[in-house]
């Protein structure tokens, strides 16, 4: 494993939305010897139906000081807020097609009502509510575009169709030498814990 680079208040955010790839990217930069902090840290003010922006705000300031790189709900749309808290960062988005997008989006989450789903997209759920939270996708990535426009050394935007999320992408970008292995897939690798699991209870199962 890569040392991560010693920064001083300088960090990794990751601003693509989940269903982005997001996963994958936590365990290339966790083998690069970045401490990652994601959605897991957040998930008790899920049940909050009234969250505010001062309650986000103060858990993820709580954070920073505890982790070299964020991604995942609700990181990616604090991007103005960590670049003024974290001077010296570096910030990743990942795009893909809105309509692929939804459909991911859509088969995880389902209906199951969520605060801080309800306090990005307006709505606590995708299913009905497609279109609103395809518009607060690409509105999104627009503004972070937008925003870090003539910051190239700060911003990197990779289209995860086209293939461009790939270990010499982030390395190149990070000043990592580029590892000798294969780009991590989260879903494969979920998948692959999840036969495993089936085959050794088949196997105490005698099936």
């Amino acid at each position: 494993m890569t040392s991560a680079p010693s920064t001083s208040n300088g960090k990794i955010f990751c601003l693509g939305f989940q269903k982005t790839g997001t996963s994958s990217l936590a365990i290339a930069l966790e083998h690069l010897g970045y401490r990652v902090c994601g959605y897991h840290q957040f998930r008790d003010l899920a049940a909050d139906p009234a969250l505010t922006t001062e309650v986000i705000h103060d858990r993820a300031r709580s954070l920073l000081g505890e982790y070299d790189a964020f991604k995942d709900t609700p990181w990616p749309v604090l991007f103005r807020e960590l670049d003024q808290w974290c001077p010296g960062s570096r910030f990743i988005l990942v795009i893909r097609d809105p309509n692929k997008w939804i459909r991911s989006a859509s088969r995880d989450f389902q209906r199951y009502p969520n605060g801080i789903h309800r306090w990005i997209y307006g709505s606590a759920f995708p299913d009905g509510n497609e279109k609103a939270w395809i518009r607060r996708y690409t509105t999104h990535n627009t503004e972070v575009q937008e925003y870090f426009a003539g910051r190239s050394d700060d911003l990197l935007t990779l289209q995860l169709d086209d293939g461009e999320v790939n270990w010499r992408s982030i390395c190149n970008f990070l000043g990592h030498e580029v590892p000798n292995r294969a780009w991590p897939h989260a879903n494969k690798i979920r998948e692959k814990r999840w036969n495993s699991f089936k085959a050794k209870v088949a196997r105490r199962l005698g099936i």
